[in-house]
């Protein structure tokens, strides 16, 4: 595009994607609809596609969480995800709730609708399918104990998921998280060795966390439903079919754990390359 165009560009998406405070139906019509379900009053209502939220990204949730209400702003009641660590993993995420905003029904009425919310994120380590079957195990155990009369969630889930090493060393050698490798600056290895380990120890190869870019489908749901007015915490299970989405998609899903592992290894490979250890 040349800079006309892509200032037209911007220009007609922001004008695609904006907000639209004179709703397409009455307000008796939209009450019924928000009933059945907010969404469907969300998508129905109001002329064109809106934005529902962004998402950035921070590297203390925590301190973003304790921050909203000192600022007027009302955050969902948990940060869903993993706990507080020293070294993060997979991603979590907290929002503010859905602002209620001003609108015009048919007929001049004026009422009030709530869609549009802000999500916020922090990001970890990517895990291995090893690590992401004890993460799965744990949450499930955080679930189990967290149902007992008198239980907190946010303790049970710090005291539980002290089972998974919060360093990066023991992530790395028990092969539960991905890592980007780099020869250590002015290093040159010396021996024949290629074992990422031995090479680590003697400093001449250097790990770097692999940042997660996916997503948690449950953490999600919770992010959702806590803008949605559901009124008891869903169990949430996986049920999904990969065959008719991708029938419907016409076309494959990438493996993600495919993505990190070809990314570890094309970093160690030239890691060792550049120590004088090619393959």
């Amino acid at each position: 595009l040349t800079d006309a165009e892509a200032a037209a560009f911007v220009q007609e998406a922001l004008e695609t994607f904006r907000w639209h405070r004179e709703a397409n139906v009455d307000a008796s019509l939209y009450h019924r609809l928000h009933a059945a379900h907010r969404l469907i009053a969300d998508v129905v209502c109001f002329k064109g596609p809106h934005i529902n939220h962004l998402t950035p990204r921070t590297l203390d949730i925590d301190a973003v969480q304790a921050q909203m209400p000192a600022r007027g702003i009302a955050p969902k009641e948990t940060i869903e995800g993993p706990p507080r660590r020293q070294c993060p993993i997979l991603l979590r995420q907290t929002s503010f709730k859905a602002l209620e905003e001003p609108i015009l029904f048919q007929g001049e009425v004026q009422g009030s609708h709530t869609a549009r919310f802000g999500e916020i994120e922090q990001r970890g380590i990517a895990l291995t399918p090893a690590g992401r079957q004890r993460y799965d195990e744990l949450l499930q155990e955080v679930r189990q104990r967290s149902k007992a009369a008198g239980s907190d969630y946010a303790t049970v889930l710090a005291e539980v998921f002290q089972a998974l090493p919060d360093n990066w060393d023991e992530l790395r050698r028990q092969g539960l998280a991905w890592f980007r490798y780099r020869a250590a600056p002015g290093s040159q290895a010396a021996s024949d060795s290629r074992d990422p380990e031995a090479l680590i120890a003697a400093g001449q190869l250097l790990a770097d966390p692999i940042t997660y870019e996916d997503f948690l489908p449950v953490s999600a749901a919770g992010i959702f439903q806590s803008n949605l007015g559901a009124g008891s915490q869903q169990e949430y299970q996986s049920g999904g079919n990969r065959a008719a989405f991708e029938a419907a998609l016409g076309a494959p899903v990438l493996d993600e754990m495919a993505l990190y592992e070809r990314q570890q290894q094309q970093s160690l490979d030239a890691a060792l390359a550049a120590l004088g250890r090619p393959a």
